[in-house]
């Protein structure tokens, strides 16, 4: 576990306005983030509405883009005899497929050259789901920076595509073009590397299906152009009973330092049990005293071979930090979450600003040390 110099809540639903009198807003968080030429940090933010009303006697309701350039939500409606079982966040019909009563947009969010202090909140949805990219929504953007592209990930939902993952590219990171899936249903935490390796673009991704001998975990894919992936490999990081054996996706995209490609990514652990041999660190981390069955997220870090980033080299032998404020804690799903998805070197080029979103519900910055990051891993 790692010291966490400076820690703080940016953005909380309460800071957003909602897009429709028809919404409200019960999440913000999992950001996006680059420092952009003037030293600023631009945060992209994945904003969650929930409609008001998701249901009457007859019927249940749920939203859908219909804009083809232009921010427009049509509400559907469906007919509770169709519907097999439902939540406060969806409904199952009895085919088994579902929809959400909710959705979700990015909002553009600038920050001061430290990380800590908001200079300016697009007051309408900045980045947003339209016809035919992200109907259902889109969430968890990741940004990178090429060259003089900037290059933002982002998970589309359709009722075609169900759960893919998209991408756009921009100049000045705030006009978007759009490019269209990359990698497809239930391939999430798609990062994509700042530099070709070996004249090819590079990527972590974390496929995902109905059937596996494996939870999901960490794949590696290259490309010549952004568009097109192949040569698609798994990676292992983690044993087969570590503390991070469950789920398991990169965080931001990764950053190059003098030692490796540094990767933050996060693991899921279902449950903490008593024969665990990382039990105790576990709890000293999470700040528990008893073995909980509550769902934990948990932070990682690894280190991969500068010239064949396949090749892992080194990582974090227990959680580099972990959650234990009451902010990080998912009252709906009876989850503690911390979901990393922003990393941006501090000025002093000594610390890292990890932007996170916590419980479903807040954006965070965290400013730890690299070097004690690096200090604390493993070799392979």
């Amino acid at each position: 576990m790692i010291s966490i110099k400076k820690e703080k809540v940016l953005l909380t639903p309460t800071d957003i306005e909602p897009s429709s009198q028809k919404f409200e807003v019960i999440g913000i968080f999992n950001p996006g983030a680059i420092r952009i030429a003037n030293k600023d940090i631009v945060l992209y933010v994945r904003v969650c509405e929930k409609l008001i009303k998701t249901e009457d006697k007859k019927n249940v309701y749920s939203p859908r883009m219909i804009g083809k350039k232009r921010f427009k939500i049509k509400i559907d409606r469906f007919n509770k005899e169709t519907i097999k079982d439902k939540s406060e966040l969806d409904f199952v019909f009895k085919n088994g497929t579902k929809r959400l009563t909710f959705i979700s947009h990015f909002r553009r969010i600038v920050l001061d050259k430290t990380g800590f202090k908001i200079r300016e909140i697009d007051k309408k949805p900045s980045f947003f789901g339209i016809s035919s990219d992200g109907e259902l929504g889109v969430e968890d953007p990741r940004i990178t920076k090429i060259e003089n592209s900037y290059i933002m990930t982002y998970v589309s939902l359709s009722r075609e595509g169900n759960i893919s993952t998209s991408y756009a590219i921009s100049k000045d990171c705030k006009n978007w073009k759009r490019k269209g899936i990359i990698f497809g249903e239930q391939d999430k935490d798609v990062v994509i590397f700042p530099e070709k390796i070996n004249n090819k673009y590079v990527a972590f991704d974390r496929p995902e299906g109905n059937f596996y001998f494996s939870p999901p975990h960490i794949w590696i894919a290259f490309s010549k152009d952004l568009e097109y992936w192949g040569k698609l490999k798994p990676i292992r990081i983690s044993k087969k009973h570590g503390w991070d054996c469950g789920r398991k996706g990169a965080g931001p995209p990764p950053i190059k330092t003098k030692k490796g490609w540094l990767l933050i990514y996060h693991a899921v652990k279902e449950k903490i049990k008593k024969e665990d041999k990382f039990l105790k660190e576990i709890k000293e981390i999470m700040g528990i005293k008893e073995v909980t069955e509550i769902p934990h997220y948990l932070i990682g870090a690894a280190l991969f071979d500068l010239k064949n980033p396949m090749k892992l080299i080194a990582k974090s032998e227990y959680p580099i930090f972990s959650h234990y404020k009451e902010y990080e804690i998912d009252p709906l799903e009876n989850k503690r979450i911390i979901f990393p998805t922003g990393l941006v070197i501090d000025e002093n080029k000594e610390d890292l600003l990890i932007f996170s979103g916590g419980g479903d519900k807040v954006v965070t910055v965290k400013k730890v040390s690299l070097k004690e990051i690096l200090k604390n891993m493993k070799k392979i």
